[in-house]
């Protein structure tokens, strides 16, 4: 019965989605991209990671990431806004801050498509009886091969296609986790066995363990490049939105995951949310693993089309997208075979803290010049925050 009922929570999510009055709603189509980038590989993975180290304190964690994120977002809205006002006159100095960014961000981009994959690698095995990480790197490995071909070949114009479709599956798939995990939870609660369990690290280990989490709600910033699309106030408010919903979403999860479940009762890897979902409804591991293949490789895609404009752009077209997408693999296949997935995640996120770092000191230079000293200090707090991730994010033991 509960898998019929997560299967019909699964549908009438995705047919709402796909409702025209809403998938139609100009807000809604801008908040879907950022949505999808913060709900994502990020989501199979958080859950696990915040119980199994913080305990009943997980949602606290949760809702310091959520907010930290937040933000970031509004040092990157406040730039978004001063783009879009004509008479704004940007300083050498912020040109020169926002190339950096740039730079930045396609590294970045790099790093979290070896994050995407090698997730892609892990779930993909998962599915068969094959024990082991070295079928998981081979099988993103060959993925990246994929990926390198079909990009260098004909371009991703056809793959690109697979987003709009994973978004639609991986929101009803989520959909129908929260609805199984909420009766669980009941169950559970009703028989009086919730879990309140201490946390097994503590003091600068946790910190700079949060500061490694950091990708794990990135994704906001893409509003940030959707100007051909969207006005800058659709942006902004399209921004909130998707922060919004991905904060109460995530809060919600972790909220129901850490005092349903006690941390020793997984084996922590990159794929345990798929044991403990077995507990739930035998459905949910199956439906996970959907969500997980379609998520991860369309993610990839995206980013990898992403880092290969950027790097042809910055470079004023003296590299061709094909250059950078030779450069993702190169270093997405030693990053395979160097370092473990929880090991990429912390790279991953102190890649993103550095673009953001650069970010929020742009917003505090405009903020100074708009004669707003309070924003501007306040930016200059967040950019030494993200400064430290840089330095100091760690990656799950």
């Amino acid at each position: 019965m509960l898998n019929a009922l997560i299967l019909l929570v699964v549908v009438a999510t995705g047919a709402l989605l796909m409702w025209p009055k809403l998938a139609n709603a100009t807000l809604w189509r801008a908040a879907i991209t950022p949505l999808a980038s913060i709900i994502g590989s990020g989501f199979l993975v958080l859950g696990p990671i915040l119980n199994a180290s913080f305990g009943a304190y997980a949602p606290l964690v949760m809702a310091i990431l959520c907010g930290a994120a937040y933000l970031f977002g509004a040092a990157i809205r406040f730039n978004i806004w001063r783009l879009n006002n004509k008479g704004e006159n940007r300083s050498p100095s912020e040109r020169g801050l926002e190339l950096a960014s740039a730079w930045s961000l396609a590294f970045a981009y790099i790093i979290s498509v070896a994050y995407y994959l090698n997730l892609l690698g892990a779930f993909a095995v998962s599915l068969t009886e094959v024990e082991g990480h070295i079928p998981a790197k081979l099988v993103t490995t060959a993925t990246f091969a994929i990926i390198l071909i079909v990009g260098w070949t004909r371009g991703f114009g056809a793959l690109e296609r697979l987003e709009e479709v994973s978004v639609g599956i991986k929101l009803a798939i989520i959909a129908g986790l929260l609805f199984g995990l909420a009766v669980f939870f009941g169950k559970t609660a009703s028989a009086g066995d919730l879990v309140f369990s201490a946390a097994t690290v503590s003091g600068w280990q946790a910190v700079a363990l949060v500061g490694g989490l950091l990708v794990t709600v990135q994704g906001f910033e893409t509003s940030r490049y959707l100007g051909a699309e969207y006005s800058a106030p659709t942006r902004i408010k399209s921004m909130k939105l998707a922060q919004g919903v991905s904060t109460a979403i995530y809060l919600v999860y972790i909220l129901l995951l850490s005092f349903a479940f006690a941390p020793d009762a997984l084996d922590l890897s990159e794929t345990a949310i798929i044991g403990l979902m077995e507990v739930v409804a035998p459905i949910l591991p199956i439906l996970l693993i959907v969500a997980a293949l379609s998520a991860q490789f369309s993610a990839a895609v995206a980013d990898t089309g992403g880092a290969g404009g950027l790097v042809s752009e910055l470079t004023g077209g003296r590299l061709a997208p094909r250059a950078g997408y030779v450069l993702l693999a190169v270093v997405g296949v030693a990053l395979t075979w160097t370092a473990s997935v929880f090991e990429i995640i912390s790279y991953a996120s102190r890649a993103f803290a550095l673009y953001y770092a650069i970010q929020t000191l742009i917003a505090a230079k405009g903020a100074a010049l708009k004669g707003q000293p309070v924003k501007a200090v306040g930016f200059v707090a967040l950019a030494g925050v993200a400064v430290a991730i840089v330095l100091f994010g760690a990656s799950v033991e």
